[in-house]
């Protein structure tokens, strides 16, 4: 099957593929359910080298930074306590931690989480985080900009391999919160 962006020409629906999937994003496709069926996530298999944006864009085709989407895992703390949660910003924007970030988890200070602590605490490789199959409990903070984008790119929760959603789907993954602003040029 041909993917509906980039020049993938082997996407297959993530159902079909579950054993190419860590756990987490496998139980999370297995238990699916809501307006898009899960045959719509499809997932493409691509080289772990290349899994940082610009060099994947460039490989796959420039179309795919407008259709791309980053989960990076961020800290807000206040006082002795500290929530992590999960941000979804269009790929051409910067996570707005000290604004948007910092006011929506209710934190005195909060920064885009360690590498280490992210890739502990989520389970997932860096440069693969994915906001499908997120650690119990974790917030979803989403830009609304990534909900209005027909299809979109994001990890699958290690370098190899990649995710194409409809866009509509990241409103109504579990701790989700569709924010304005939340990515920032």
């Amino acid at each position: 099957m041909r993917a509906p962006i980039g020049d993938f020409d082997d996407a297959r629906p993530a159902p079909e593929c579950l054993d190419l999937l860590v756990a987490p994003v496998a139980d999370a496709v297995r238990a699916w359910s809501g307006g898009v069926p899960a045959r719509q996530l499809l997932y493409v298999d691509t080289d772990p080298a290349i899994a940082d944006t610009a060099v994947f864009v460039e490989h796959h085709g420039a179309g795919l930074l407008s259709a791309s989407a980053n989960c990076v895992v961020v800290a807000g703390r206040r006082g002795g306590a500290s929530t992590l949660a999960a941000c979804l910003v269009p790929s051409r924007t910067r996570v707005d931690v000290n604004g948007v970030v910092r006011r929506q988890l209710g934190a005195r200070k909060a920064s885009f989480a360690p590498m280490e602590t992210a890739t502990d605490e989520s389970g997932m490789e860096y440069g693969g985080i994915t906001p499908i199959g997120l650690p119990a409990g974790w917030p979803l903070l989403v830009d609304s900009a990534v909900v209005g984008t027909e299809w979109v790119l994001v990890g699958s929760r290690r370098r190899r391999g990649k995710l194409i959603v409809p866009g509509k789907v990241f409103a109504g993954l579990p701790g989700a919160v569709v924010l304005e602003g939340l990515g920032t040029a």
